[in-house]
């Protein structure tokens, strides 16, 4: 099998896994309106659509978590520092549970400029201290609100500690990349193809739809990993989204097809930055 030029001659997953398999949580709050609004008017807060993504933290990342415990595998979770100060039983129950929390901005529909770094070094840093505070351990990962980061994000985040950031969507694999603050770990955008948001509730598709997309990517995948060039994938599940009943079945359904196959590894996010840095010799 043909490997792109860029992939590093040493690459590969722990104990010769054929395929990586992720799930991704986010628990988000917002200041003008979530994701999914009905009526939006310029410059109104729209009172439905955040009632919405209240659901996440009042029923949402409960029924996850009763999932994830069910299937016995640990996930991570994107979590805005605005929703850690609001729901810290639930950003604490997802740590205890032995799940990555992840920091992703203050407020999901604010973003950050790239003509304002000491602006974004200041909500870098009061993100962090939200997060710690609730879920009782530091974040070591970032991915930014839509994941659209400013042109300082990387090396914001090196500065402060960070691991790895979950911006890029240019690779099917983990990469390093240096910055002025040191290197930083990119875990691509695997996931959109299996993302509730997009394929789901924004799209007006069926749940199956997300089942297909699963499974024909893990399929492709697993195929170029029994040829030598192992991959990786992920499920993406908004608290507010893929908290509710009807996605759930879909979930359980794609991981049951998982495991039915040998050789599938199934980290959390930290896990494939921490694997991805052993392999380039870098600290983590």
């Amino acid at each position: 099998m043909r490997k792109p030029p860029n992939i590093r001659k040493n690459w590969c997953l722990p104990q010769g896994a054929t395929i990586a398999v992720s799930i991704n949580l986010a628990l988000e709050a917002f200041r003008h309106k979530s994701q999914l609004t009905l009526e939006a008017r310029p410059g109104k807060t729209d009172h439905f659509s955040l009632s919405y993504a209240e659901y996440g933290a009042r029923a949402g990342i409960w029924r996850i978590l009763d999932l994830l415990d069910e299937l016995n595998l640990k996930a991570s979770m994107s979590i805005n520092g605005k929703a850690a100060q609001l729901y810290p039983d639930a950003v604490r129950a997802t740590a205890d549970a032995g799940h990555e929390v992840v920091s992703h901005g203050w407020e999901n529909d604010v973003l950050n400029e790239d003509n304002d770094p000491a602006k974004e070094l200041e909500e870098i840093r009061r993100v962090t201290s939200a997060i710690s505070e609730a879920a009782g351990v530091k974040p070591v990962g970032w991915t930014s609100p839509g994941s659209a980061g400013s042109e300082n994000t990387l090396a914001l985040l090196a500065g402060e500690g960070y691991l790895w950031n979950g911006d890029q969507a240019n690779d099917d694999l983990p990469y390093s990349c240096s910055t002025k603050n040191g290197p930083m770990i990119i875990l691509p955008r695997v996931n959109m193809p299996q993302n509730d948001l997009i394929m789901w509730a924004k799209a007006n598709n069926p749940p199956s739809v997300i089942w297909e997309s699963f499974k024909d990517t893990f399929d492709e995948l697993y195929s170029e990993g029994k040829k030598g060039s192992p991959k990786w994938l992920e499920i993406v599940l908004h608290a507010h989204m893929g908290g509710r009943p009807t996605l759930i079945p879909t979930v359980r359904k794609c991981i049951a097809y998982a495991r039915q196959h040998e050789g599938v590894w199934f980290p959390r996010k930290g896990d494939m930055a921490r694997w991805a840095a052993d392999l380039e010799g870098l600290p983590r």
